[in-house]
């Protein structure tokens, strides 16, 4: 815990209190700047999203990095939306030092957070040099059978990042703020099923019928943080959503966070930046395994399904909340990084797994089987030099709105745990922000009787050890309670009637 946080917030309240004291007006700070970058890749670069090689062919929409400076007068907080499949702790280290000498926006103050999603750049899985000292068939198996980071790609984003926060931060204008959830009922599915053999698995089949039930929830809440100058034009929003971003339109794109911009432009205002931040979605996708009928669910239609639902519905709650909108104080930030560890797979399972990749070429090989023996043999090199991961959880705050971040796939159940568990009239969870530890999945999916499922298996991408997700849920509430949620924006109550009733409503029916 920052130790200014108290004291900003005592200093806040004694300065407001002197103000009441003087029978002056505390005029309350609150300014809000937004501004965005293409980072798309380019045509033949790496796609991230599997644990194998794929190639850009086409291209569909721009990737962006969209950002949000929110300022109370005492501190400032900048929020960023990157169209990624994740970013690395590393990266981001560059990027935040890179503001805050330009800004002087604090690093801690700076959330970044990827969409996940699956068109977008080269950004991993590994970083340029990783395992550069790794035995030659270890470094084959990252260089040569897994998509890696591009360096050229990597400045792009780093210089994108920076480039929206400066422009946001120098764009901060006077504004009022308000915040809202809107429902975007059936267009987000949890993934994972429990089966008639007793245990679960992930997308099992649409029609399978050995499905029993859904083996986790889904959280259908799109939050909303919009901020309009004092003329009422609109700056910006944040739009915070839980669902893979899988629907791949084909070729280079956002996936469905493109049609959350456009829809929020299309009635709110082409300048409104539209800043999306992904939430606890580790085993949400926009695949129903229990749809009843022939339709999509990849591609355009399914993108524009899953990005057009959530997109109206943060319209209908900026119309809404426009109307009350005012000062979102204070603005703060917090975090804390706690050191988890990995679990190694057994000697047995990496003597197979050797064996498997040793084999001269892949004929006859299983390709599932093969995937998981070259993430073994991976994952027990990573693990001889990083056997525990630091995993920073952080706590952002814009009035009575808190922003609290995983640095990984996280399970949505754990994103409900934290609703419920804040005390904040807002809370939006933030899923792959600030580094990237792979799938936490919810204690339940690691249960040896009844859990399952591939994201519970152990690779180079996903290894914590089984109390990592529990482990970062009670730190973020903790942290989230040690903050005050400012108050909910309210417009003046209206004024006692004191006028006439409108005269052409003030008559008797005619009946002639």
């Amino acid at each position: 815990m920052r130790r200014t946080i108290r004291g900003l917030a005592t200093a806040a309240a004694a300065l407001a209190l002197l103000g009441t004291v003087r029978g002056e007006e505390a005029r309350v700070v609150f300014k809000a700047g937004f501004a965005d970058r293409d980072v798309s890749p380019k045509i033949g670069d790496e796609q991230p999203g599997g644990y194998g090689k794929a190639y850009h062919r086409t291209f569909h929409d721009p990737c962006k990095a969209r950002a949000a400076v929110f300022d109370d007068g005492e501190n400032r907080v900048a929020i960023v939306g990157l169209d990624a499949l994740f970013i690395r702790a590393r990266t981001v280290r560059e990027i935040r030092g890179e503001i805050e000498k330009k800004t002087g926006i604090p690093a801690g103050s700076i959330l970044i957070g990827a969409s996940h999603s699956h068109s977008a750049g080269p950004i991993g899985m590994f970083l340029p040099g990783e395992f550069a000292d790794a035995p030659p068939l270890v470094r084959d198996m990252v260089e040569k059978e897994t998509v890696g980071a591009s360096p050229e790609y990597l400045e792009k984003v780093k210089t994108g990042i920076v480039d929206a926060v400066v422009e946001a931060d120098a764009r901060r204008v006077p504004a009022r703020g308000a915040a809202g959830f809107g429902t975007a009922e059936g267009v987000a599915y949890n993934r994972r099923f429990q089966m008639k053999q007793g245990f679960a698995m992930t997308h099992p089949g649409v029609g399978n019928p050995d499905i029993v039930e859904p083996a986790g929830p889904v959280d259908p809440q799109v939050g909303v943080l919009g901020a309009w100058d004092e003329s009422g034009e609109m700056l910006g929003c944040v739009v915070n959503f839980a669902c893979h971003n899988t629907c791949g339109v084909g070729g280079i794109s956002s996936d469905y966070v493109g049609y959350v911009e456009k829809t929020v432009k299309g009635l709110m205002g082409e300048d409104a930046v539209v800043v999306f931040v992904l939430g606890m979605a580790g085993d949400i996708t926009q695949v129903d395994n229990r749809q009843p009928f022939e339709g999509p669910q990849f591609g355009e239609a399914a993108a524009r399904r899953v990005g057009g639902t959530v997109g109206a519905e943060a319209c209908k709650v900026l119309v809404n909340a426009e109307r009350q909108a005012g000062p979102l104080t204070p603005v703060l930030a917090t975090s804390r990084v706690l050191q988890i560890k990995r679990r190694p797979p057994s000697p047995e399972h990496v003597a197979a797994a050797l064996e498997l990749v040793r084999k001269p070429d892949k004929t006859g090989v299983d390709p599932t089987e093969w995937t998981f023996a070259k993430e073994t043999v991976v994952l027990d090199e990573r693990i001889k030099k990083e056997p525990v991961a630091p995993a920073e959880v952080q706590a952002i705050q814009v009035g009575p709105v808190v922003f609290l971040t995983s640095p990984a796939e996280f399970f949505c159940q754990y994103g409900l745990d934290l609703k419920a568990g804040s005390k904040f009239p807002y809370t939006f969870p933030v899923s792959l922000a600030n580094d990237v530890l792979g799938y936490i999945p919810h204690e339940s999916a690691m249960d040896p009787e009844t859990g399952g499922g591939y994201e519970t298996r152990l690779t180079a991408y996903s290894n914590l050890e089984p109390t990592a997700g529990r482990r970062i849920t009670d730190a973020l509430l903790d942290l989230s309670s040690r903050l005050a949620p400012g108050a909910v924006p309210k417009a003046p109550p209206t004024p006692p009637f004191k006028g006439k009733p409108w005269t052409y409503g003030d008559l008797r029916p005619q009946l002639d």
